[in-house]
């Protein structure tokens, strides 16, 4: 299990990356990006389940990725793994934050996000 908070900590010393928070309507919703080109490599959303079409009425934080296509069917097959909310689902996967999925396999795929979206 992972937070936010260590997610915002990982990419500052690996990316020097701060995370943003472009949109009024959703305070909670951060944006990692680089900081060269300002391209989006990240972003974490506080969804209510019901719009995942998981049980429940309460909200969950949850971090979306650009990924290899060729993981994306293994990976939505695990616990923890999504189809993308609100991005392209064929280059993107939401991950529950909330979820088993260890900080190391997390943090690989934040490093893989941000090789993909390189310029």
């Amino acid at each position: 299990m992972i937070n936010r908070e260590e997610i915002f900590t990982y990419v500052n010393k690996k990316f020097n990356t701060k995370a943003s928070y472009p949109w009024l309507k959703y305070p909670d919703y951060a944006v990692l990006r680089h900081n060269n080109s300002n391209k989006w490599y990240g972003l974490i959303m506080n969804v209510p389940k019901a719009k995942l079409n998981l049980k429940g009425e309460d909200c969950i934080d949850i971090l979306n990725l650009k990924c290899d296509p060729t993981l994306i069917g293994s990976l939505r097959q695990q616990e923890g793994y999504l189809p993308a909310y609100h991005m392209n689902k064929e280059h993107w996967i939401s991950i529950i934050l909330d979820s088993d999925i260890t900080k190391e396999e997390i943090y690989n795929l934040i490093d893989l996000s941000y090789d993909l979206t390189k310029k």
